[in-house]
């Protein structure tokens, strides 16, 4: 049994499971968005190109982009977006006091394709469990 939640965190569970919510949904629409240029990228050899000569998106070798690189930036805001995630998991995981174990399998939601859509369901049921009780 993990040691008691401090009365003084609840509050602070509620209001980093809202933001958790938010996190995990944004940060798995950017994981498709970036399996889907990954699949242009590396199965086509082709990236995304906003605002080019040839319309406002096209599939552009990347040598022969000429404008905005989509690609590079759904890399990138993935990349952001899934160290917030990470920030929202420690917290919970910090005031939870959930197991180490819980935390990695948490983090794997902006990982695997579609697994934080699902974590997003499944977290608030863990928290509110382990809420039950509290003051």
């Amino acid at each position: 049994m993990p040691p008691a939640i401090r009365p003084a965190d609840v509050q602070r569970i509620r209001t980093v499971l809202k933001v958790y919510r938010v996190s995990a949904i944004v940060t798995g629409a950017f994981l498709l968005l970036l399996c889907l240029m990954m699949v242009f990228r590396y199965g086509f050899h082709v990236d995304i190109e906003l605002g080019g000569p040839f319309g406002f998106l096209a599939l552009q070798p990347k040598d022969l982009i000429q404008a905005v690189n989509l690609s590079t930036i759904i890399l990138i805001v993935h990349g952001w977006l899934y160290v917030a995630y990470l920030a929202c998991d420690f917290l919970l995981w910090r005031f939870t006091r959930w197991s180490f174990g819980r935390f990695l399998f948490i983090a794997l939601g902006g990982i695997v394709p579609l697994l934080s859509f699902f974590f997003e369901f499944r977290v608030p049921r863990w928290v509110n469990q382990r809420l039950e009780g509290q003051p």
